[in-house]
Order: structure tokens, then C-alpha cells, then sequence
């Protein structure tokens, strides 16, 4: 049976507003000399774009559900595109640091009701077989987005102005504005009780704290970042207790219950933090151990992008032969070998060879990551589906800044003791190996059976 066109569109659009999430997150790293130069500040300072992009994306994340539940979907959907579309004109047209950083605010609170809002519409539509192909359909363009992003934000800044890094995003954002209001049904809202004002601010400040870290690493400042983790996770405790006990919890997080939601968080989580690693750490290893340009070393972690695209077509058809467990445990030991081959690594190594490691490291994350952004659905339906997208947006987006954060806290920590660039590098691709393996060991606890509700 095939998925009909209504939903291969929606999934389509969906997977539209991924990119250009995700474009955004890391466009600006590989050009913060030039844009310092034209917001008169120190490249340092840039560091606070990126950060207030991931914050405000994390922090937004939880009333997504609400609002979806109170005014439907087209409309909170539609909304979001048209924000985020706006503060990327605002962006553009910033003529201070300040300034940019405020539309950075504005425009990860788009970003934030974008794909967790699509989502849900596409899995609440859908009969469980075709969710698969739906979701392979968003994954993959979104995992490339954040691997081409440095050297679209590079040639972009080189050849034409750093403008253009967010003016890049109005065509895309109209055409999908457009589309949400032809495509989307106008379905109302499934109704949701009074706002939950102390969990949305015990949530935002807690999530605010976990993402911020990775901010305060950049920066230099370790002991800040931990301080920032601890406090966050204990807000975030707090906040699990409140939304326990309340009678309209802004995010039900009983949905934890169910087995295979919650060893695909836990296990999803660390997954994507390792993934997330690799793009960050393997142009400072290029650059710093090895050597090359900043344009060569993008251009060779285009690399992963190109895995990416190759293993797409054959992710379906390998949970239809294998099932969910078996793909996804198998795609972790591929990435923790990955890893471990980029452990061995020297500046001599050859370019061929490095190429062809990073590509299967792409192959084997994309087929992770699809795994684990079906995994967490398989078994939730009913209105534990609104709960279950909200939480696996959250553990998504605050992972992928803690991966970063981690990388770079594991990579000082390993320089400081060996005294040695690529002694610090090889320590550090070691231990995400490592993880990744954690992660292969934790979705192996599995039954076997986990997840057959979608290849039925």
C-alpha cells in the first residue's frame, strides 16, 4: 500500500521547515569574522547569535503542543513559517549586535512550533505502516541542512554578503507559507485545558539552562557551563514533579510509561548528541591537526551530507526486513566505528580515505536518526500522541546543543591533560565512540519485537 499524495506533500512541506531550521542553527559559524567586522563587534560575540537561535528554539518548544491542541494545527503552523520568515528579513536588516541577536530570538520561536507542529499533524493522520516513508521523507534533507550550512555560510559571505545567510531563508519561507495554506486542512483544535504557566516556566527555565551551556563552553567558560547543566537539570526535576501532580500538565511526561517512548528518548538523546559531534569536531581536526583550509575541511565534511542522500532511498526497506531495534542498534556500532577509525587519524592521512569514512559515518547517522525519530511513536496513539511529539522535540533540539557543548568540554579537558592537538582529538573521537556504543547497548534492551506496529 502506498502513502497517498495529501500526506507525501504535508511530509514534503514539513521537511521544507526542517532545513530551514536547521540551516540556521550553524550558517553564521564559519563567517564570524566578517560579520563581526559589518555589526562592528569581536567574533567572539557572535557566538551569542547561535546561542540565542538554540535557546529560544528550546525554550518555545513546549507550548507547541498546547497551542496545536487549542487553535489546530494550520493555524499554529502557518503562524510559525510567517514568523520565522519575518525575523529573517529582521535578521538581515540588523545594523547591531543587539539587535541581530533580538530577531535571532524571534526567529527560533518560529522555528520552534515549525516541525514539531508538522509532525504531529502528519502522525496523527497516518496509518502506522506509512510512517516510516513519511518520516524518512523529513529526516533526511534536515540532517544535511547543519553539515552544508558552514560552507553555504562561508561562500555566501565570501561571494555575495553575510545578508544573504538569512535572506536565504524568504523564498523558501513565502513558498512554504503558501503551501501550508493550500495543503494543510483547517481540522480544529482538539481542545486543551488552561495553560500550564508554572510548568511553561519552570520548562523554559530548566531547558534554557541545558542549551545555554554549550554557549558559555565556546566562550571559555567551563565551570559557568556545569553550573548552567546542574541548575537546568534540577529546574528540569522540578518541573517533572509539577507536571506529575497538576491537572492539566503543560507536557503529560506519563507518556514515559511507554517502554519503547522511553528507551528511544534516553537512547535518541545521546544518539543525537554524538551525531551532532561530529560536524563540530571534524573541521577543527582538518584545520587545526591536519592543517587544511577552512575550505577544504568544509568541503570534505560534505562528505557526511553525501552519505546522508546515499542511504535515504534504502531506510524503509530495511525497517521493512530488519525492523526498528535491529537498524538502529546496528547504525550506532556503525558510528561508533566510524569514529574509532577517526580516532587513528594523522595528518597524513589520505584525503580519500578520510572522504570515504565520513560518508559512511553520513550513512550510518542518517539511517540512526530516522530510526530514532520513528521509534518513539510506534506504540504511542490517542491524544498521548500531542505529549509524546512535544517531548521528542525537546530531547531532540537540547541534545543537539549539548553534543556540542560535550565535544568541545571533552576536547579542552583532553588538551589540557596531553598537552597534544591530536592526542586531544583522537582522546576525545574515542569516547563519542564509546557513547555511541552505549547507545547500541540500551536500544539492544529492547524487545525484539519493538516497533513492528510499523512494518505490519
Amino acid at each position: 500500500m502506498q502513502t497517498s499524495p495529501i500526506p507525501r506533500r504535508l511530509a514534503a512541506l514539513v521537511a521544507g521547515c526542517f532545513v530551514m531550521e536547521n540551516l540556521d542553527v550553524t550558517i553564521v559559524t564559519t563567517s564570524a569574522e566578517p560579520l563581526a567586522r559589518a555589526l562592528g563587534t569581536t567574533p567572539s560575540s557572535v557566538g551569542l547569535v547561535v546561542a540565542a537561535y538554540l535557546v529560544a528554539l528550546a525554550v518555545a518548544l513546549p507550548p507547541g503542543g498546547w497551542l496545536t491542541g487549542r487553535f489546530g494545527p494550520r493555524w499554529v503552523l502557518t503562524a510559525a513559517i510567517a514568523v520565522f520568515t519575518l525575523a529573517s528579513v529582521g535578521c538581515a536588516s540588523s545594523g547591531t549586535l543587539a539587535e541581530l541577536v533580538g530577531w535571532r530570538v524571534v526567529q527560533g520561536v518560529g522555528a520552534a512550533m515549525m516541525v514539531p507542529v508538522g509532525r504531529l499533524m502528519l502522525l496523527d493522520g497516518v496509518a502506522k505502516r506509512d510512517v516510516p516513508r513519511l518520516m524518512a521523507w523529513i529526516v533526511w534533507p534536515g540532517l544535511a541542512a547543519p553539515v552544508v550550512a558552514p560552507l553555504l555560510g562561508a561562500l555566501l559571505t565570501t561571494y555575495a554578503s553575510w545578508h544573504w545567510m538569512f535572506l536565504i531563508n524568504v523564498p523558501i519561507g513565502v513558498l512554504g507559507l503558501v503551501l501550508a495554506l493550500r495543503w494543510v486542512p483547517d481540522t480544529p483544535g482538539r481542545g486543551a485545558g488552561p495553560l500550564d504557566v508554572p510548568g511553561l516556566v519552570l520548562c523554559a527555565a530548566g531547558l534554557g539552562g541545558l542549551v545555554s551551556s554549550s554557549a558559555l563552553v565556546d566562550h571559555g567558560l567551563p565551570v559557568a557551563a556545569g553550573v548552567a547543566v546542574a541548575a537546568g537539570a534540577v529546574v528540569l526535576a522540578v518541573a517533572g514533579r509539577h507536571l506529575l501532580r497538576t491537572a492539566h500538565p503543560l507536557v503529560d511526561v506519563r507518556v514515559l510509561r511507554v517502554r519503547t517512548f522511553r528507551a528511544s528518548s534516553v537512547g535518541g538523546a545521546l544518539f543525537w548528541a554524538v551525531v551532532t559531534a561530529v560536524p563540530f569536531l571534524l573541521p577543527l581536526l582538518f584545520q587545526q591537526v591536519f592543517g587544511w583550509s577552512a575550505t577544504t575541511a568544509g568541503a570534505v565534511v560534505v562528505a557526511v551530507f553525501a552519505g546522508n542522500i546515499a542511504a535515504k532511498p534504502a531506510t524503509t526497506a530495511l525497517i521493512r526486513r530488519f525492523g526498528l531495534r535491529t537498524m538502529a542498534a546496528t547504525a550506532a556500532v556503525a558510528v561508533a566505528a566510524t569514529l574509532a577509525v577517526a580516532a587513528t587519524w594523522s595528518p597524513d592521512a589520505g584525503i580519500v580515505a578520510v572522504v570515504v569514512v565520513c560518508a559512511l559515518s553520513g550513512a550510518a547517522r542518517s539511517v540512526g536518526l530516522t530510526m530514532y525519530s520513528i521509534l518513539p511513536f510506534t506504540d504511542v496513539t490517542g491524544p498521548e500522541l500531542r505529549h509524546a511529539n512535544t517531548l521528542a522535540a525537546v530531547v531532540q533540539q537540547t541534545s543537539m546543543g549539548l553534543g556540542v557543548a560535550l565535544a568541545s568540554a571533552v576536547l579542552a579537558g583532553a588538551a589540557a591533560l596531553t598537552s597534544d592537538a591530536p592526542a586531544a582529538f583522537r582522546v576525545t573521537f574515542a569516547v563519542f565512540a564509546i557513547l555511541a556504543l552505549v547507545v547500541a547497548l540500551n536500544v539492544l534492551r529492547l524487545p525484539r519485537g519493538a516497533g513492528d506496529a510499523v512494518r505490519s
